[in-house]
């Protein structure tokens, strides 16, 4: 599978695997090697010129989301989500959040 393969709207009859497309970087496909039970990321969505992919459940569970811009994947940030609900990150306005939502905001925020 080839970036502009990837759909713009989550997909909910199968998971896209980060392994299944080629232009993955080390750094999404080893996304969730420090979680229990080792998840591989599987793709989400995009958000605005963002890919969003998760290795790990949405919620009630270890997980972290990465997120590059896709003509520039060697820009990525994470979020790391707990299972109490909390978390924390650094988008790409520099400023760290404790929550998804504010990530995410930040993540279609900046162009």
């Amino acid at each position: 599978m080839q970036t502009a393969d990837l759909p713009a709207t989550p997909v909910r009859d199968r998971n896209i695997p980060a392994t299944a497309w080629v232009q993955a970087p080390d750094s999404l496909l080893a996304l969730g090697d420090d979680l229990p039970g080792a998840p591989t990321a599987e793709y989400k969505r995009r958000i605005g010129p963002w890919i969003l992919w998760r290795a790990g459940p949405a919620k009630h569970a270890d997980a972290r989301y990465w997120a590059a811009r896709a003509e520039a994947l060697d820009e990525a940030y994470t979020f790391r989500l707990y299972p109490d609900g909390s978390g924390e990150g650094i988008g790409p306005s520099g400023v760290p959040v404790d929550r998804f939502r504010a990530w995410k905001e930040d993540l279609r925020d900046v162009e």
